[in-house]
């Protein structure tokens, strides 16, 4: 099979048996921004390559720029289930893979005692034990749930709070597309998950890893991108206010903040101030809807002490 053939089989595979119509880092774009995902070149054309290479993606930047958002924008362009696996400290293999149900192993070998007692036969010891690690008691943790399900989007988030052990067992995975699990056997990927890492660059992640994905850094947009993601999110936004939500937005990023806003705080501020009738943003309306754009106490009395300076055009 050829490898153009290859990627039409798979992507056919992840959109329900239909080849979508992403020929091109424009069409993905376009198709992107139908969900509301407004992607730059840069951004197409790597979500386009990990698509046709089947690689993993590896997103790095600030919280905020749209890491998160896009491998659920992708999932929704293809049709494909959105598997999400949240990174924290101390997170191991068992955590990412799979478990065992213990309270229905447990019903089921007090089932298998009582009929045995009702029928006076003995109980096989290997046949209980089999039975016992049958798949039907087999809960599967993100990642074996993406290596079953076709169409899927595997997506580990914040994988900088992971350990070097978590990273070394994810580039394994990865790259075989399968799991061993001891009682069942292998377990491999008739079509790969779409992959897609994320990191807000708490640490340093190791060479190895992102050596086997293809990397993309986010910046937040510029203030005309995100007027347009605003609207695009907002319909019915006022355009002034769009554009002072926008501007104040990057004006506060480049301000010593404890956590600059992302877009997402700039959509939360802007449909905060539409919902209470605000027309544009001034000194009032701004002080009133900090919280929604702020996390942070000493960030908002900053910010409050400076609005008129902000806010002037």
């Amino acid at each position: 099979m050829t490898d153009s053939a290859t990627d039409a089989t798979t992507a056919a595979a992840r959109n329900g048996g239909q080849v979508p119509s992403l020929e091109s880092p424009a069409a993905l774009a376009t198709a992107l921004r139908s969900t509301g995902y407004l992607a730059d070149d840069g951004l197409a054309t790597a979500a386009f390559l990990s698509m046709k290479m089947n690689r993993p993606l590896f997103c790095e930047g600030e919280p905020g720029t749209g890491k998160t958002a896009l491998a659920q924008a992708l999932a929704q362009v293809l049709g494909a289930e959105l598997i999400r696996l949240q990174c924290h400290d101390g997170i191991d293999a068992s955590q990412a893979l799979y478990d065992w149900d213990f309270p229905r192993q447990l019903l089921h070998l007090r089932a298998l005692e009582a009929a045995a007692g009702v029928g006076g036969e003995k109980l096989d010891a290997d046949a209980v034990e089999a039975s016992l690690y049958d798949k039907r008691f087999l809960l599967a943790r993100p990642i074996l749930r993406a290596l079953q399900t076709t169409p899927s989007v595997l997506l580990v988030d914040e994988v900088d709070r992971a350990d070097d052990e978590f990273e070394a067992f994810l580039l394994e995975v990865l790259t075989e597309h399968a799991v061993s699990i001891p009682e069942v056997g292998e377990v491999r990927a008739s079509v790969p998950p779409l992959v897609v890492l994320t990191s807000n660059r708490t640490r340093e992640v190791h060479d190895a890893l992102k050596r086997r994905c293809l990397y993309l850094w986010l910046d937040h947009p510029d203030v005309q991108r995100e007027i347009a993601i605003l609207h695009s999110r907002l319909p019915g936004l006022p355009e002034r206010l769009a554009a002072q939500v926008a501007g104040t937005a990057h004006k506060l990023r480049q301000t010593d903040l404890l956590k600059p806003p992302g877009v997402a705080e700039s959509l939360d501020w802007a449909r905060a101030l539409q919902l209470l009738g605000a027309r544009e943003l001034n000194v009032d309306s701004a002080a009133a809807t900090l919280g929604a754009v702020l996390k942070y106490r000493e960030d908002a009395d900053r910010v409050r002490n400076q609005l008129d300076t902000l806010l002037a055009s």
